[in-house]
């Protein structure tokens, strides 16, 4: 069975959360089940801690030099009276009413899970090539739209960590939900990017399940500048590179391909979706791409290059 409402705590870490936090907050309450509401705020200056407060949450306030995505997701567990987390960003707005249900669901699938996540919906406004990137991703791990089930099998628990890379080994603490038990054995590490994919690969090798749930999903999507994506494709790459060894991303031929590849796969989609001339696309596309893509090449080759250079480039301002 699922866990009852007394046993959930909804946990979201905030600075500079915005007017549109109360979207996120009103979804909250709007939940068929109760929960308790937990926020952990890294030194906002508007009105997020006040917002909050009014919504009925504990709010945690933290210096912002002492944030990290792992250590301070640690914290929020540390503080939660929930047998379960659920952790949402400050941005994500669960999409009905049934959002915290379908992810307690996830727990019953089996004795052994120990996270739960769903997917993120784009925006209505949001851009066609996010629009087919998130839609196409979630779709891919459950092209039946049942519960997805991923764990290793004992023989499996050493695996290196790039067989996980994928599917196998994905989870976001964007939409996820974590079982206490479970991370009273296995902690978030105190890492600074990519803190989910982290414990979702320690949660397996340590013998632990993990379920998608298809229709627990939140409405969460970024549209940014081109210098955005570049510097968010960067700290991504960096990120991925910490965690595999993901050697291919450097290459500049790759990343070439990769362009090519994305923008005929915009283009496809466009067409199933009447949205607009060919040329038009492209022309939003291409852009979309290369700078992605040279964001990735540089996170690739983050190590080489000077602190100051690395900082500018961080969207999250990582030296």
């Amino acid at each position: 069975m699922p866990a009852t409402m007394s046993t959930v705590t909804v946990a979201i870490p905030t600075r500079n959360a915005g007017e549109g936090f109360e979207q996120t907050l009103g979804a909250i309450a709007g939940q068929r089940i109760e929960s308790e509401l937990l926020i952990c705020d890294s030194g906002s200056s508007d009105n997020t801690v006040n917002t909050a407060r009014a919504y009925g949450a504990s709010v945690i306030e933290l210096p912002p030099e002492e944030f990290s995505h792992g250590g301070t997701r640690n914290l929020l567990m540390e503080r939660a009276a929930g047998d379960h987390v659920a952790f949402l960003t400050q941005d994500a707005v669960p999409a009905d009413e049934l959002w915290l249900t379908r992810l307690l669901w996830g727990f019953s699938a089996a004795a052994d899970v120990g996270l739960v996540f769903g997917p993120y919906r784009p925006h209505p406004e949001a851009s066609l090539m996010v629009t087919r990137e998130l839609t196409q991703w979630f779709a891919s791990l459950s092209p039946n739209r049942a519960p997805r089930v991923d764990r290793l099998g004992p023989e499996e628990r050493d695996l290196p960590v790039r067989a996980l890379l994928g599917a196998r080994g994905y989870f976001t603490d964007a939409n996820g939900c974590v079982l206490r038990a479970a991370w009273e054995e296995v902690r978030f590490r105190p890492v600074a990017y990519a803190e989910d994919h982290v414990l979702a690969h320690d949660m397996l090798q340590a013998g632990f399940a993990k379920v998608f749930m298809p229709d627990a999903a939140v409405i969460h999507s970024h549209d940014y500048s081109a210098l955005q994506w570049l510097r968010r494709s960067f700290d991504e790459a960096r990120a991925l590179d910490g965690i595999y060894g993901f050697a291919e991303q450097r290459q500049l031929r790759r990343a070439v391909l990769n362009v090519w590849g994305l923008v005929g796969a915009d283009l496809r989609f466009a067409r199933t979706r009447g949205a607009g001339p060919t040329w038009a696309v492209a022309a939003r596309s291409l852009p979309h791409h290369l700078a992605r893509a040279t964001g990735t090449v540089l996170g690739g080759h983050a190590g080489r290059l000077p602190d100051p250079v690395r900082r500018w480039l961080s969207l999250e301002r990582q030296s």
